[in-house]
């Protein structure tokens, strides 16, 4: 791996309410190499989608520098691909369609939109669903169509907020299987958040884990368990138990946090 792909200097985020100055992000800096795949891991409120967005350039940072693929973050960009939750499919489309739109809006030649999309639908097992539409899909597969679309812009920096967090258990592990396999063959840098410890170490190259508002970084982890991992091992649940008292330790801050602002109100 090469010199930083994504690099996050001092970054924070303020969001003003109404009543007060909510700090969701401070002094984030980490330096993330060309395809190495990181998971953000942490408790609701710690500011791992608000870090996501802020790399995607669809809410810049109050204070800080993002630099992406070598290009400061002013505003979304080819460069980073955005996989969200909810599929963000079009419902008047067609599997195929869906995949195309991104490639259409270039302009590319038609031959060419048609061997890419055709190129991604057997990548992604969606070739015999080519005709179908989003309703009649089930969420991996709607998920997978989603993921062809981003893979179809060849974006080098993938971002993924919890993806497959709305997927029962064997579709998500599937789903995982499918996204290392992708990465392994196209070399994309990954940032994916998930609130799954489990999750993040079947995945990731690299673990951060963010601390409870305003969210900072509290363990930077490399992940050096061989590939493919095996949940069940010693050493995978060993990390699991590490990684579970950390969160847990910001998971309490949070409960705490609300406790008393309840007392104050």
């Amino acid at each position: 791996m090469d010199s930083a792909h994504i690099s996050i200097q001092q970054v924070g985020k303020v969001f003003q309410t109404d009543e007060r100055a909510v700090v969701a992000l401070q002094d984030i800096n980490l330096e993330i190499p060309r395809g190495q795949f990181v998971c953000l891991l942490g408790p609701s409120g710690c500011g791992k989608s608000t870090l996501l967005n802020a790399i995607a350039g669809f809410a810049l940072p109050s204070s800080g520098s993002i630099i992406a693929d070598g290009q400061p973050v002013t505003g979304p960009g080819p460069e980073r691909g955005m996989v969200f939750q909810e599929y963000a499919l079009f419902p008047w489309m067609t599997v195929a369609d869906n995949v195309a739109f991104g490639l259409q809006i270039k302009g590319l030649p038609r031959e060419q939109i048609n061997a890419t999309v055709e190129r991604l639908l057997a990548m992604l097992s969606l070739s015999d669903f080519r005709s179908r539409y989003p309703k009649d899909l089930s969420g991996g597969m709607r998920q997978r169509v989603a993921i062809a679309r981003i893979l179809a812009l060849d974006s080098p920096i993938m971002l993924m907020d919890e993806p497959f967090g709305a997927l029962d258990a064997l579709t998500r592990r599937n789903l995982q299987d499918e996204l290392l396999r992708i990465w392994a063959e196209l070399k994309k840098t990954i940032i994916f958040v998930t609130h799954s410890i489990e999750e993040a170490i079947y995945l990731a190259d690299r673990i951060i884990v963010m601390t409870y508002r305003p969210g900072t970084v509290k363990r930077d982890l490399l992940v050096e368990l061989p590939r493919m991992r095996d949940p069940a091992a010693p050493e995978f649940n060993a990390l699991k138990r590490e990684l579970g008292l950390l969160v847990m330790e910001e998971q309490q801050r949070h409960h705490h946090d609300e406790l008393r602002m309840a007392a104050v109100d």
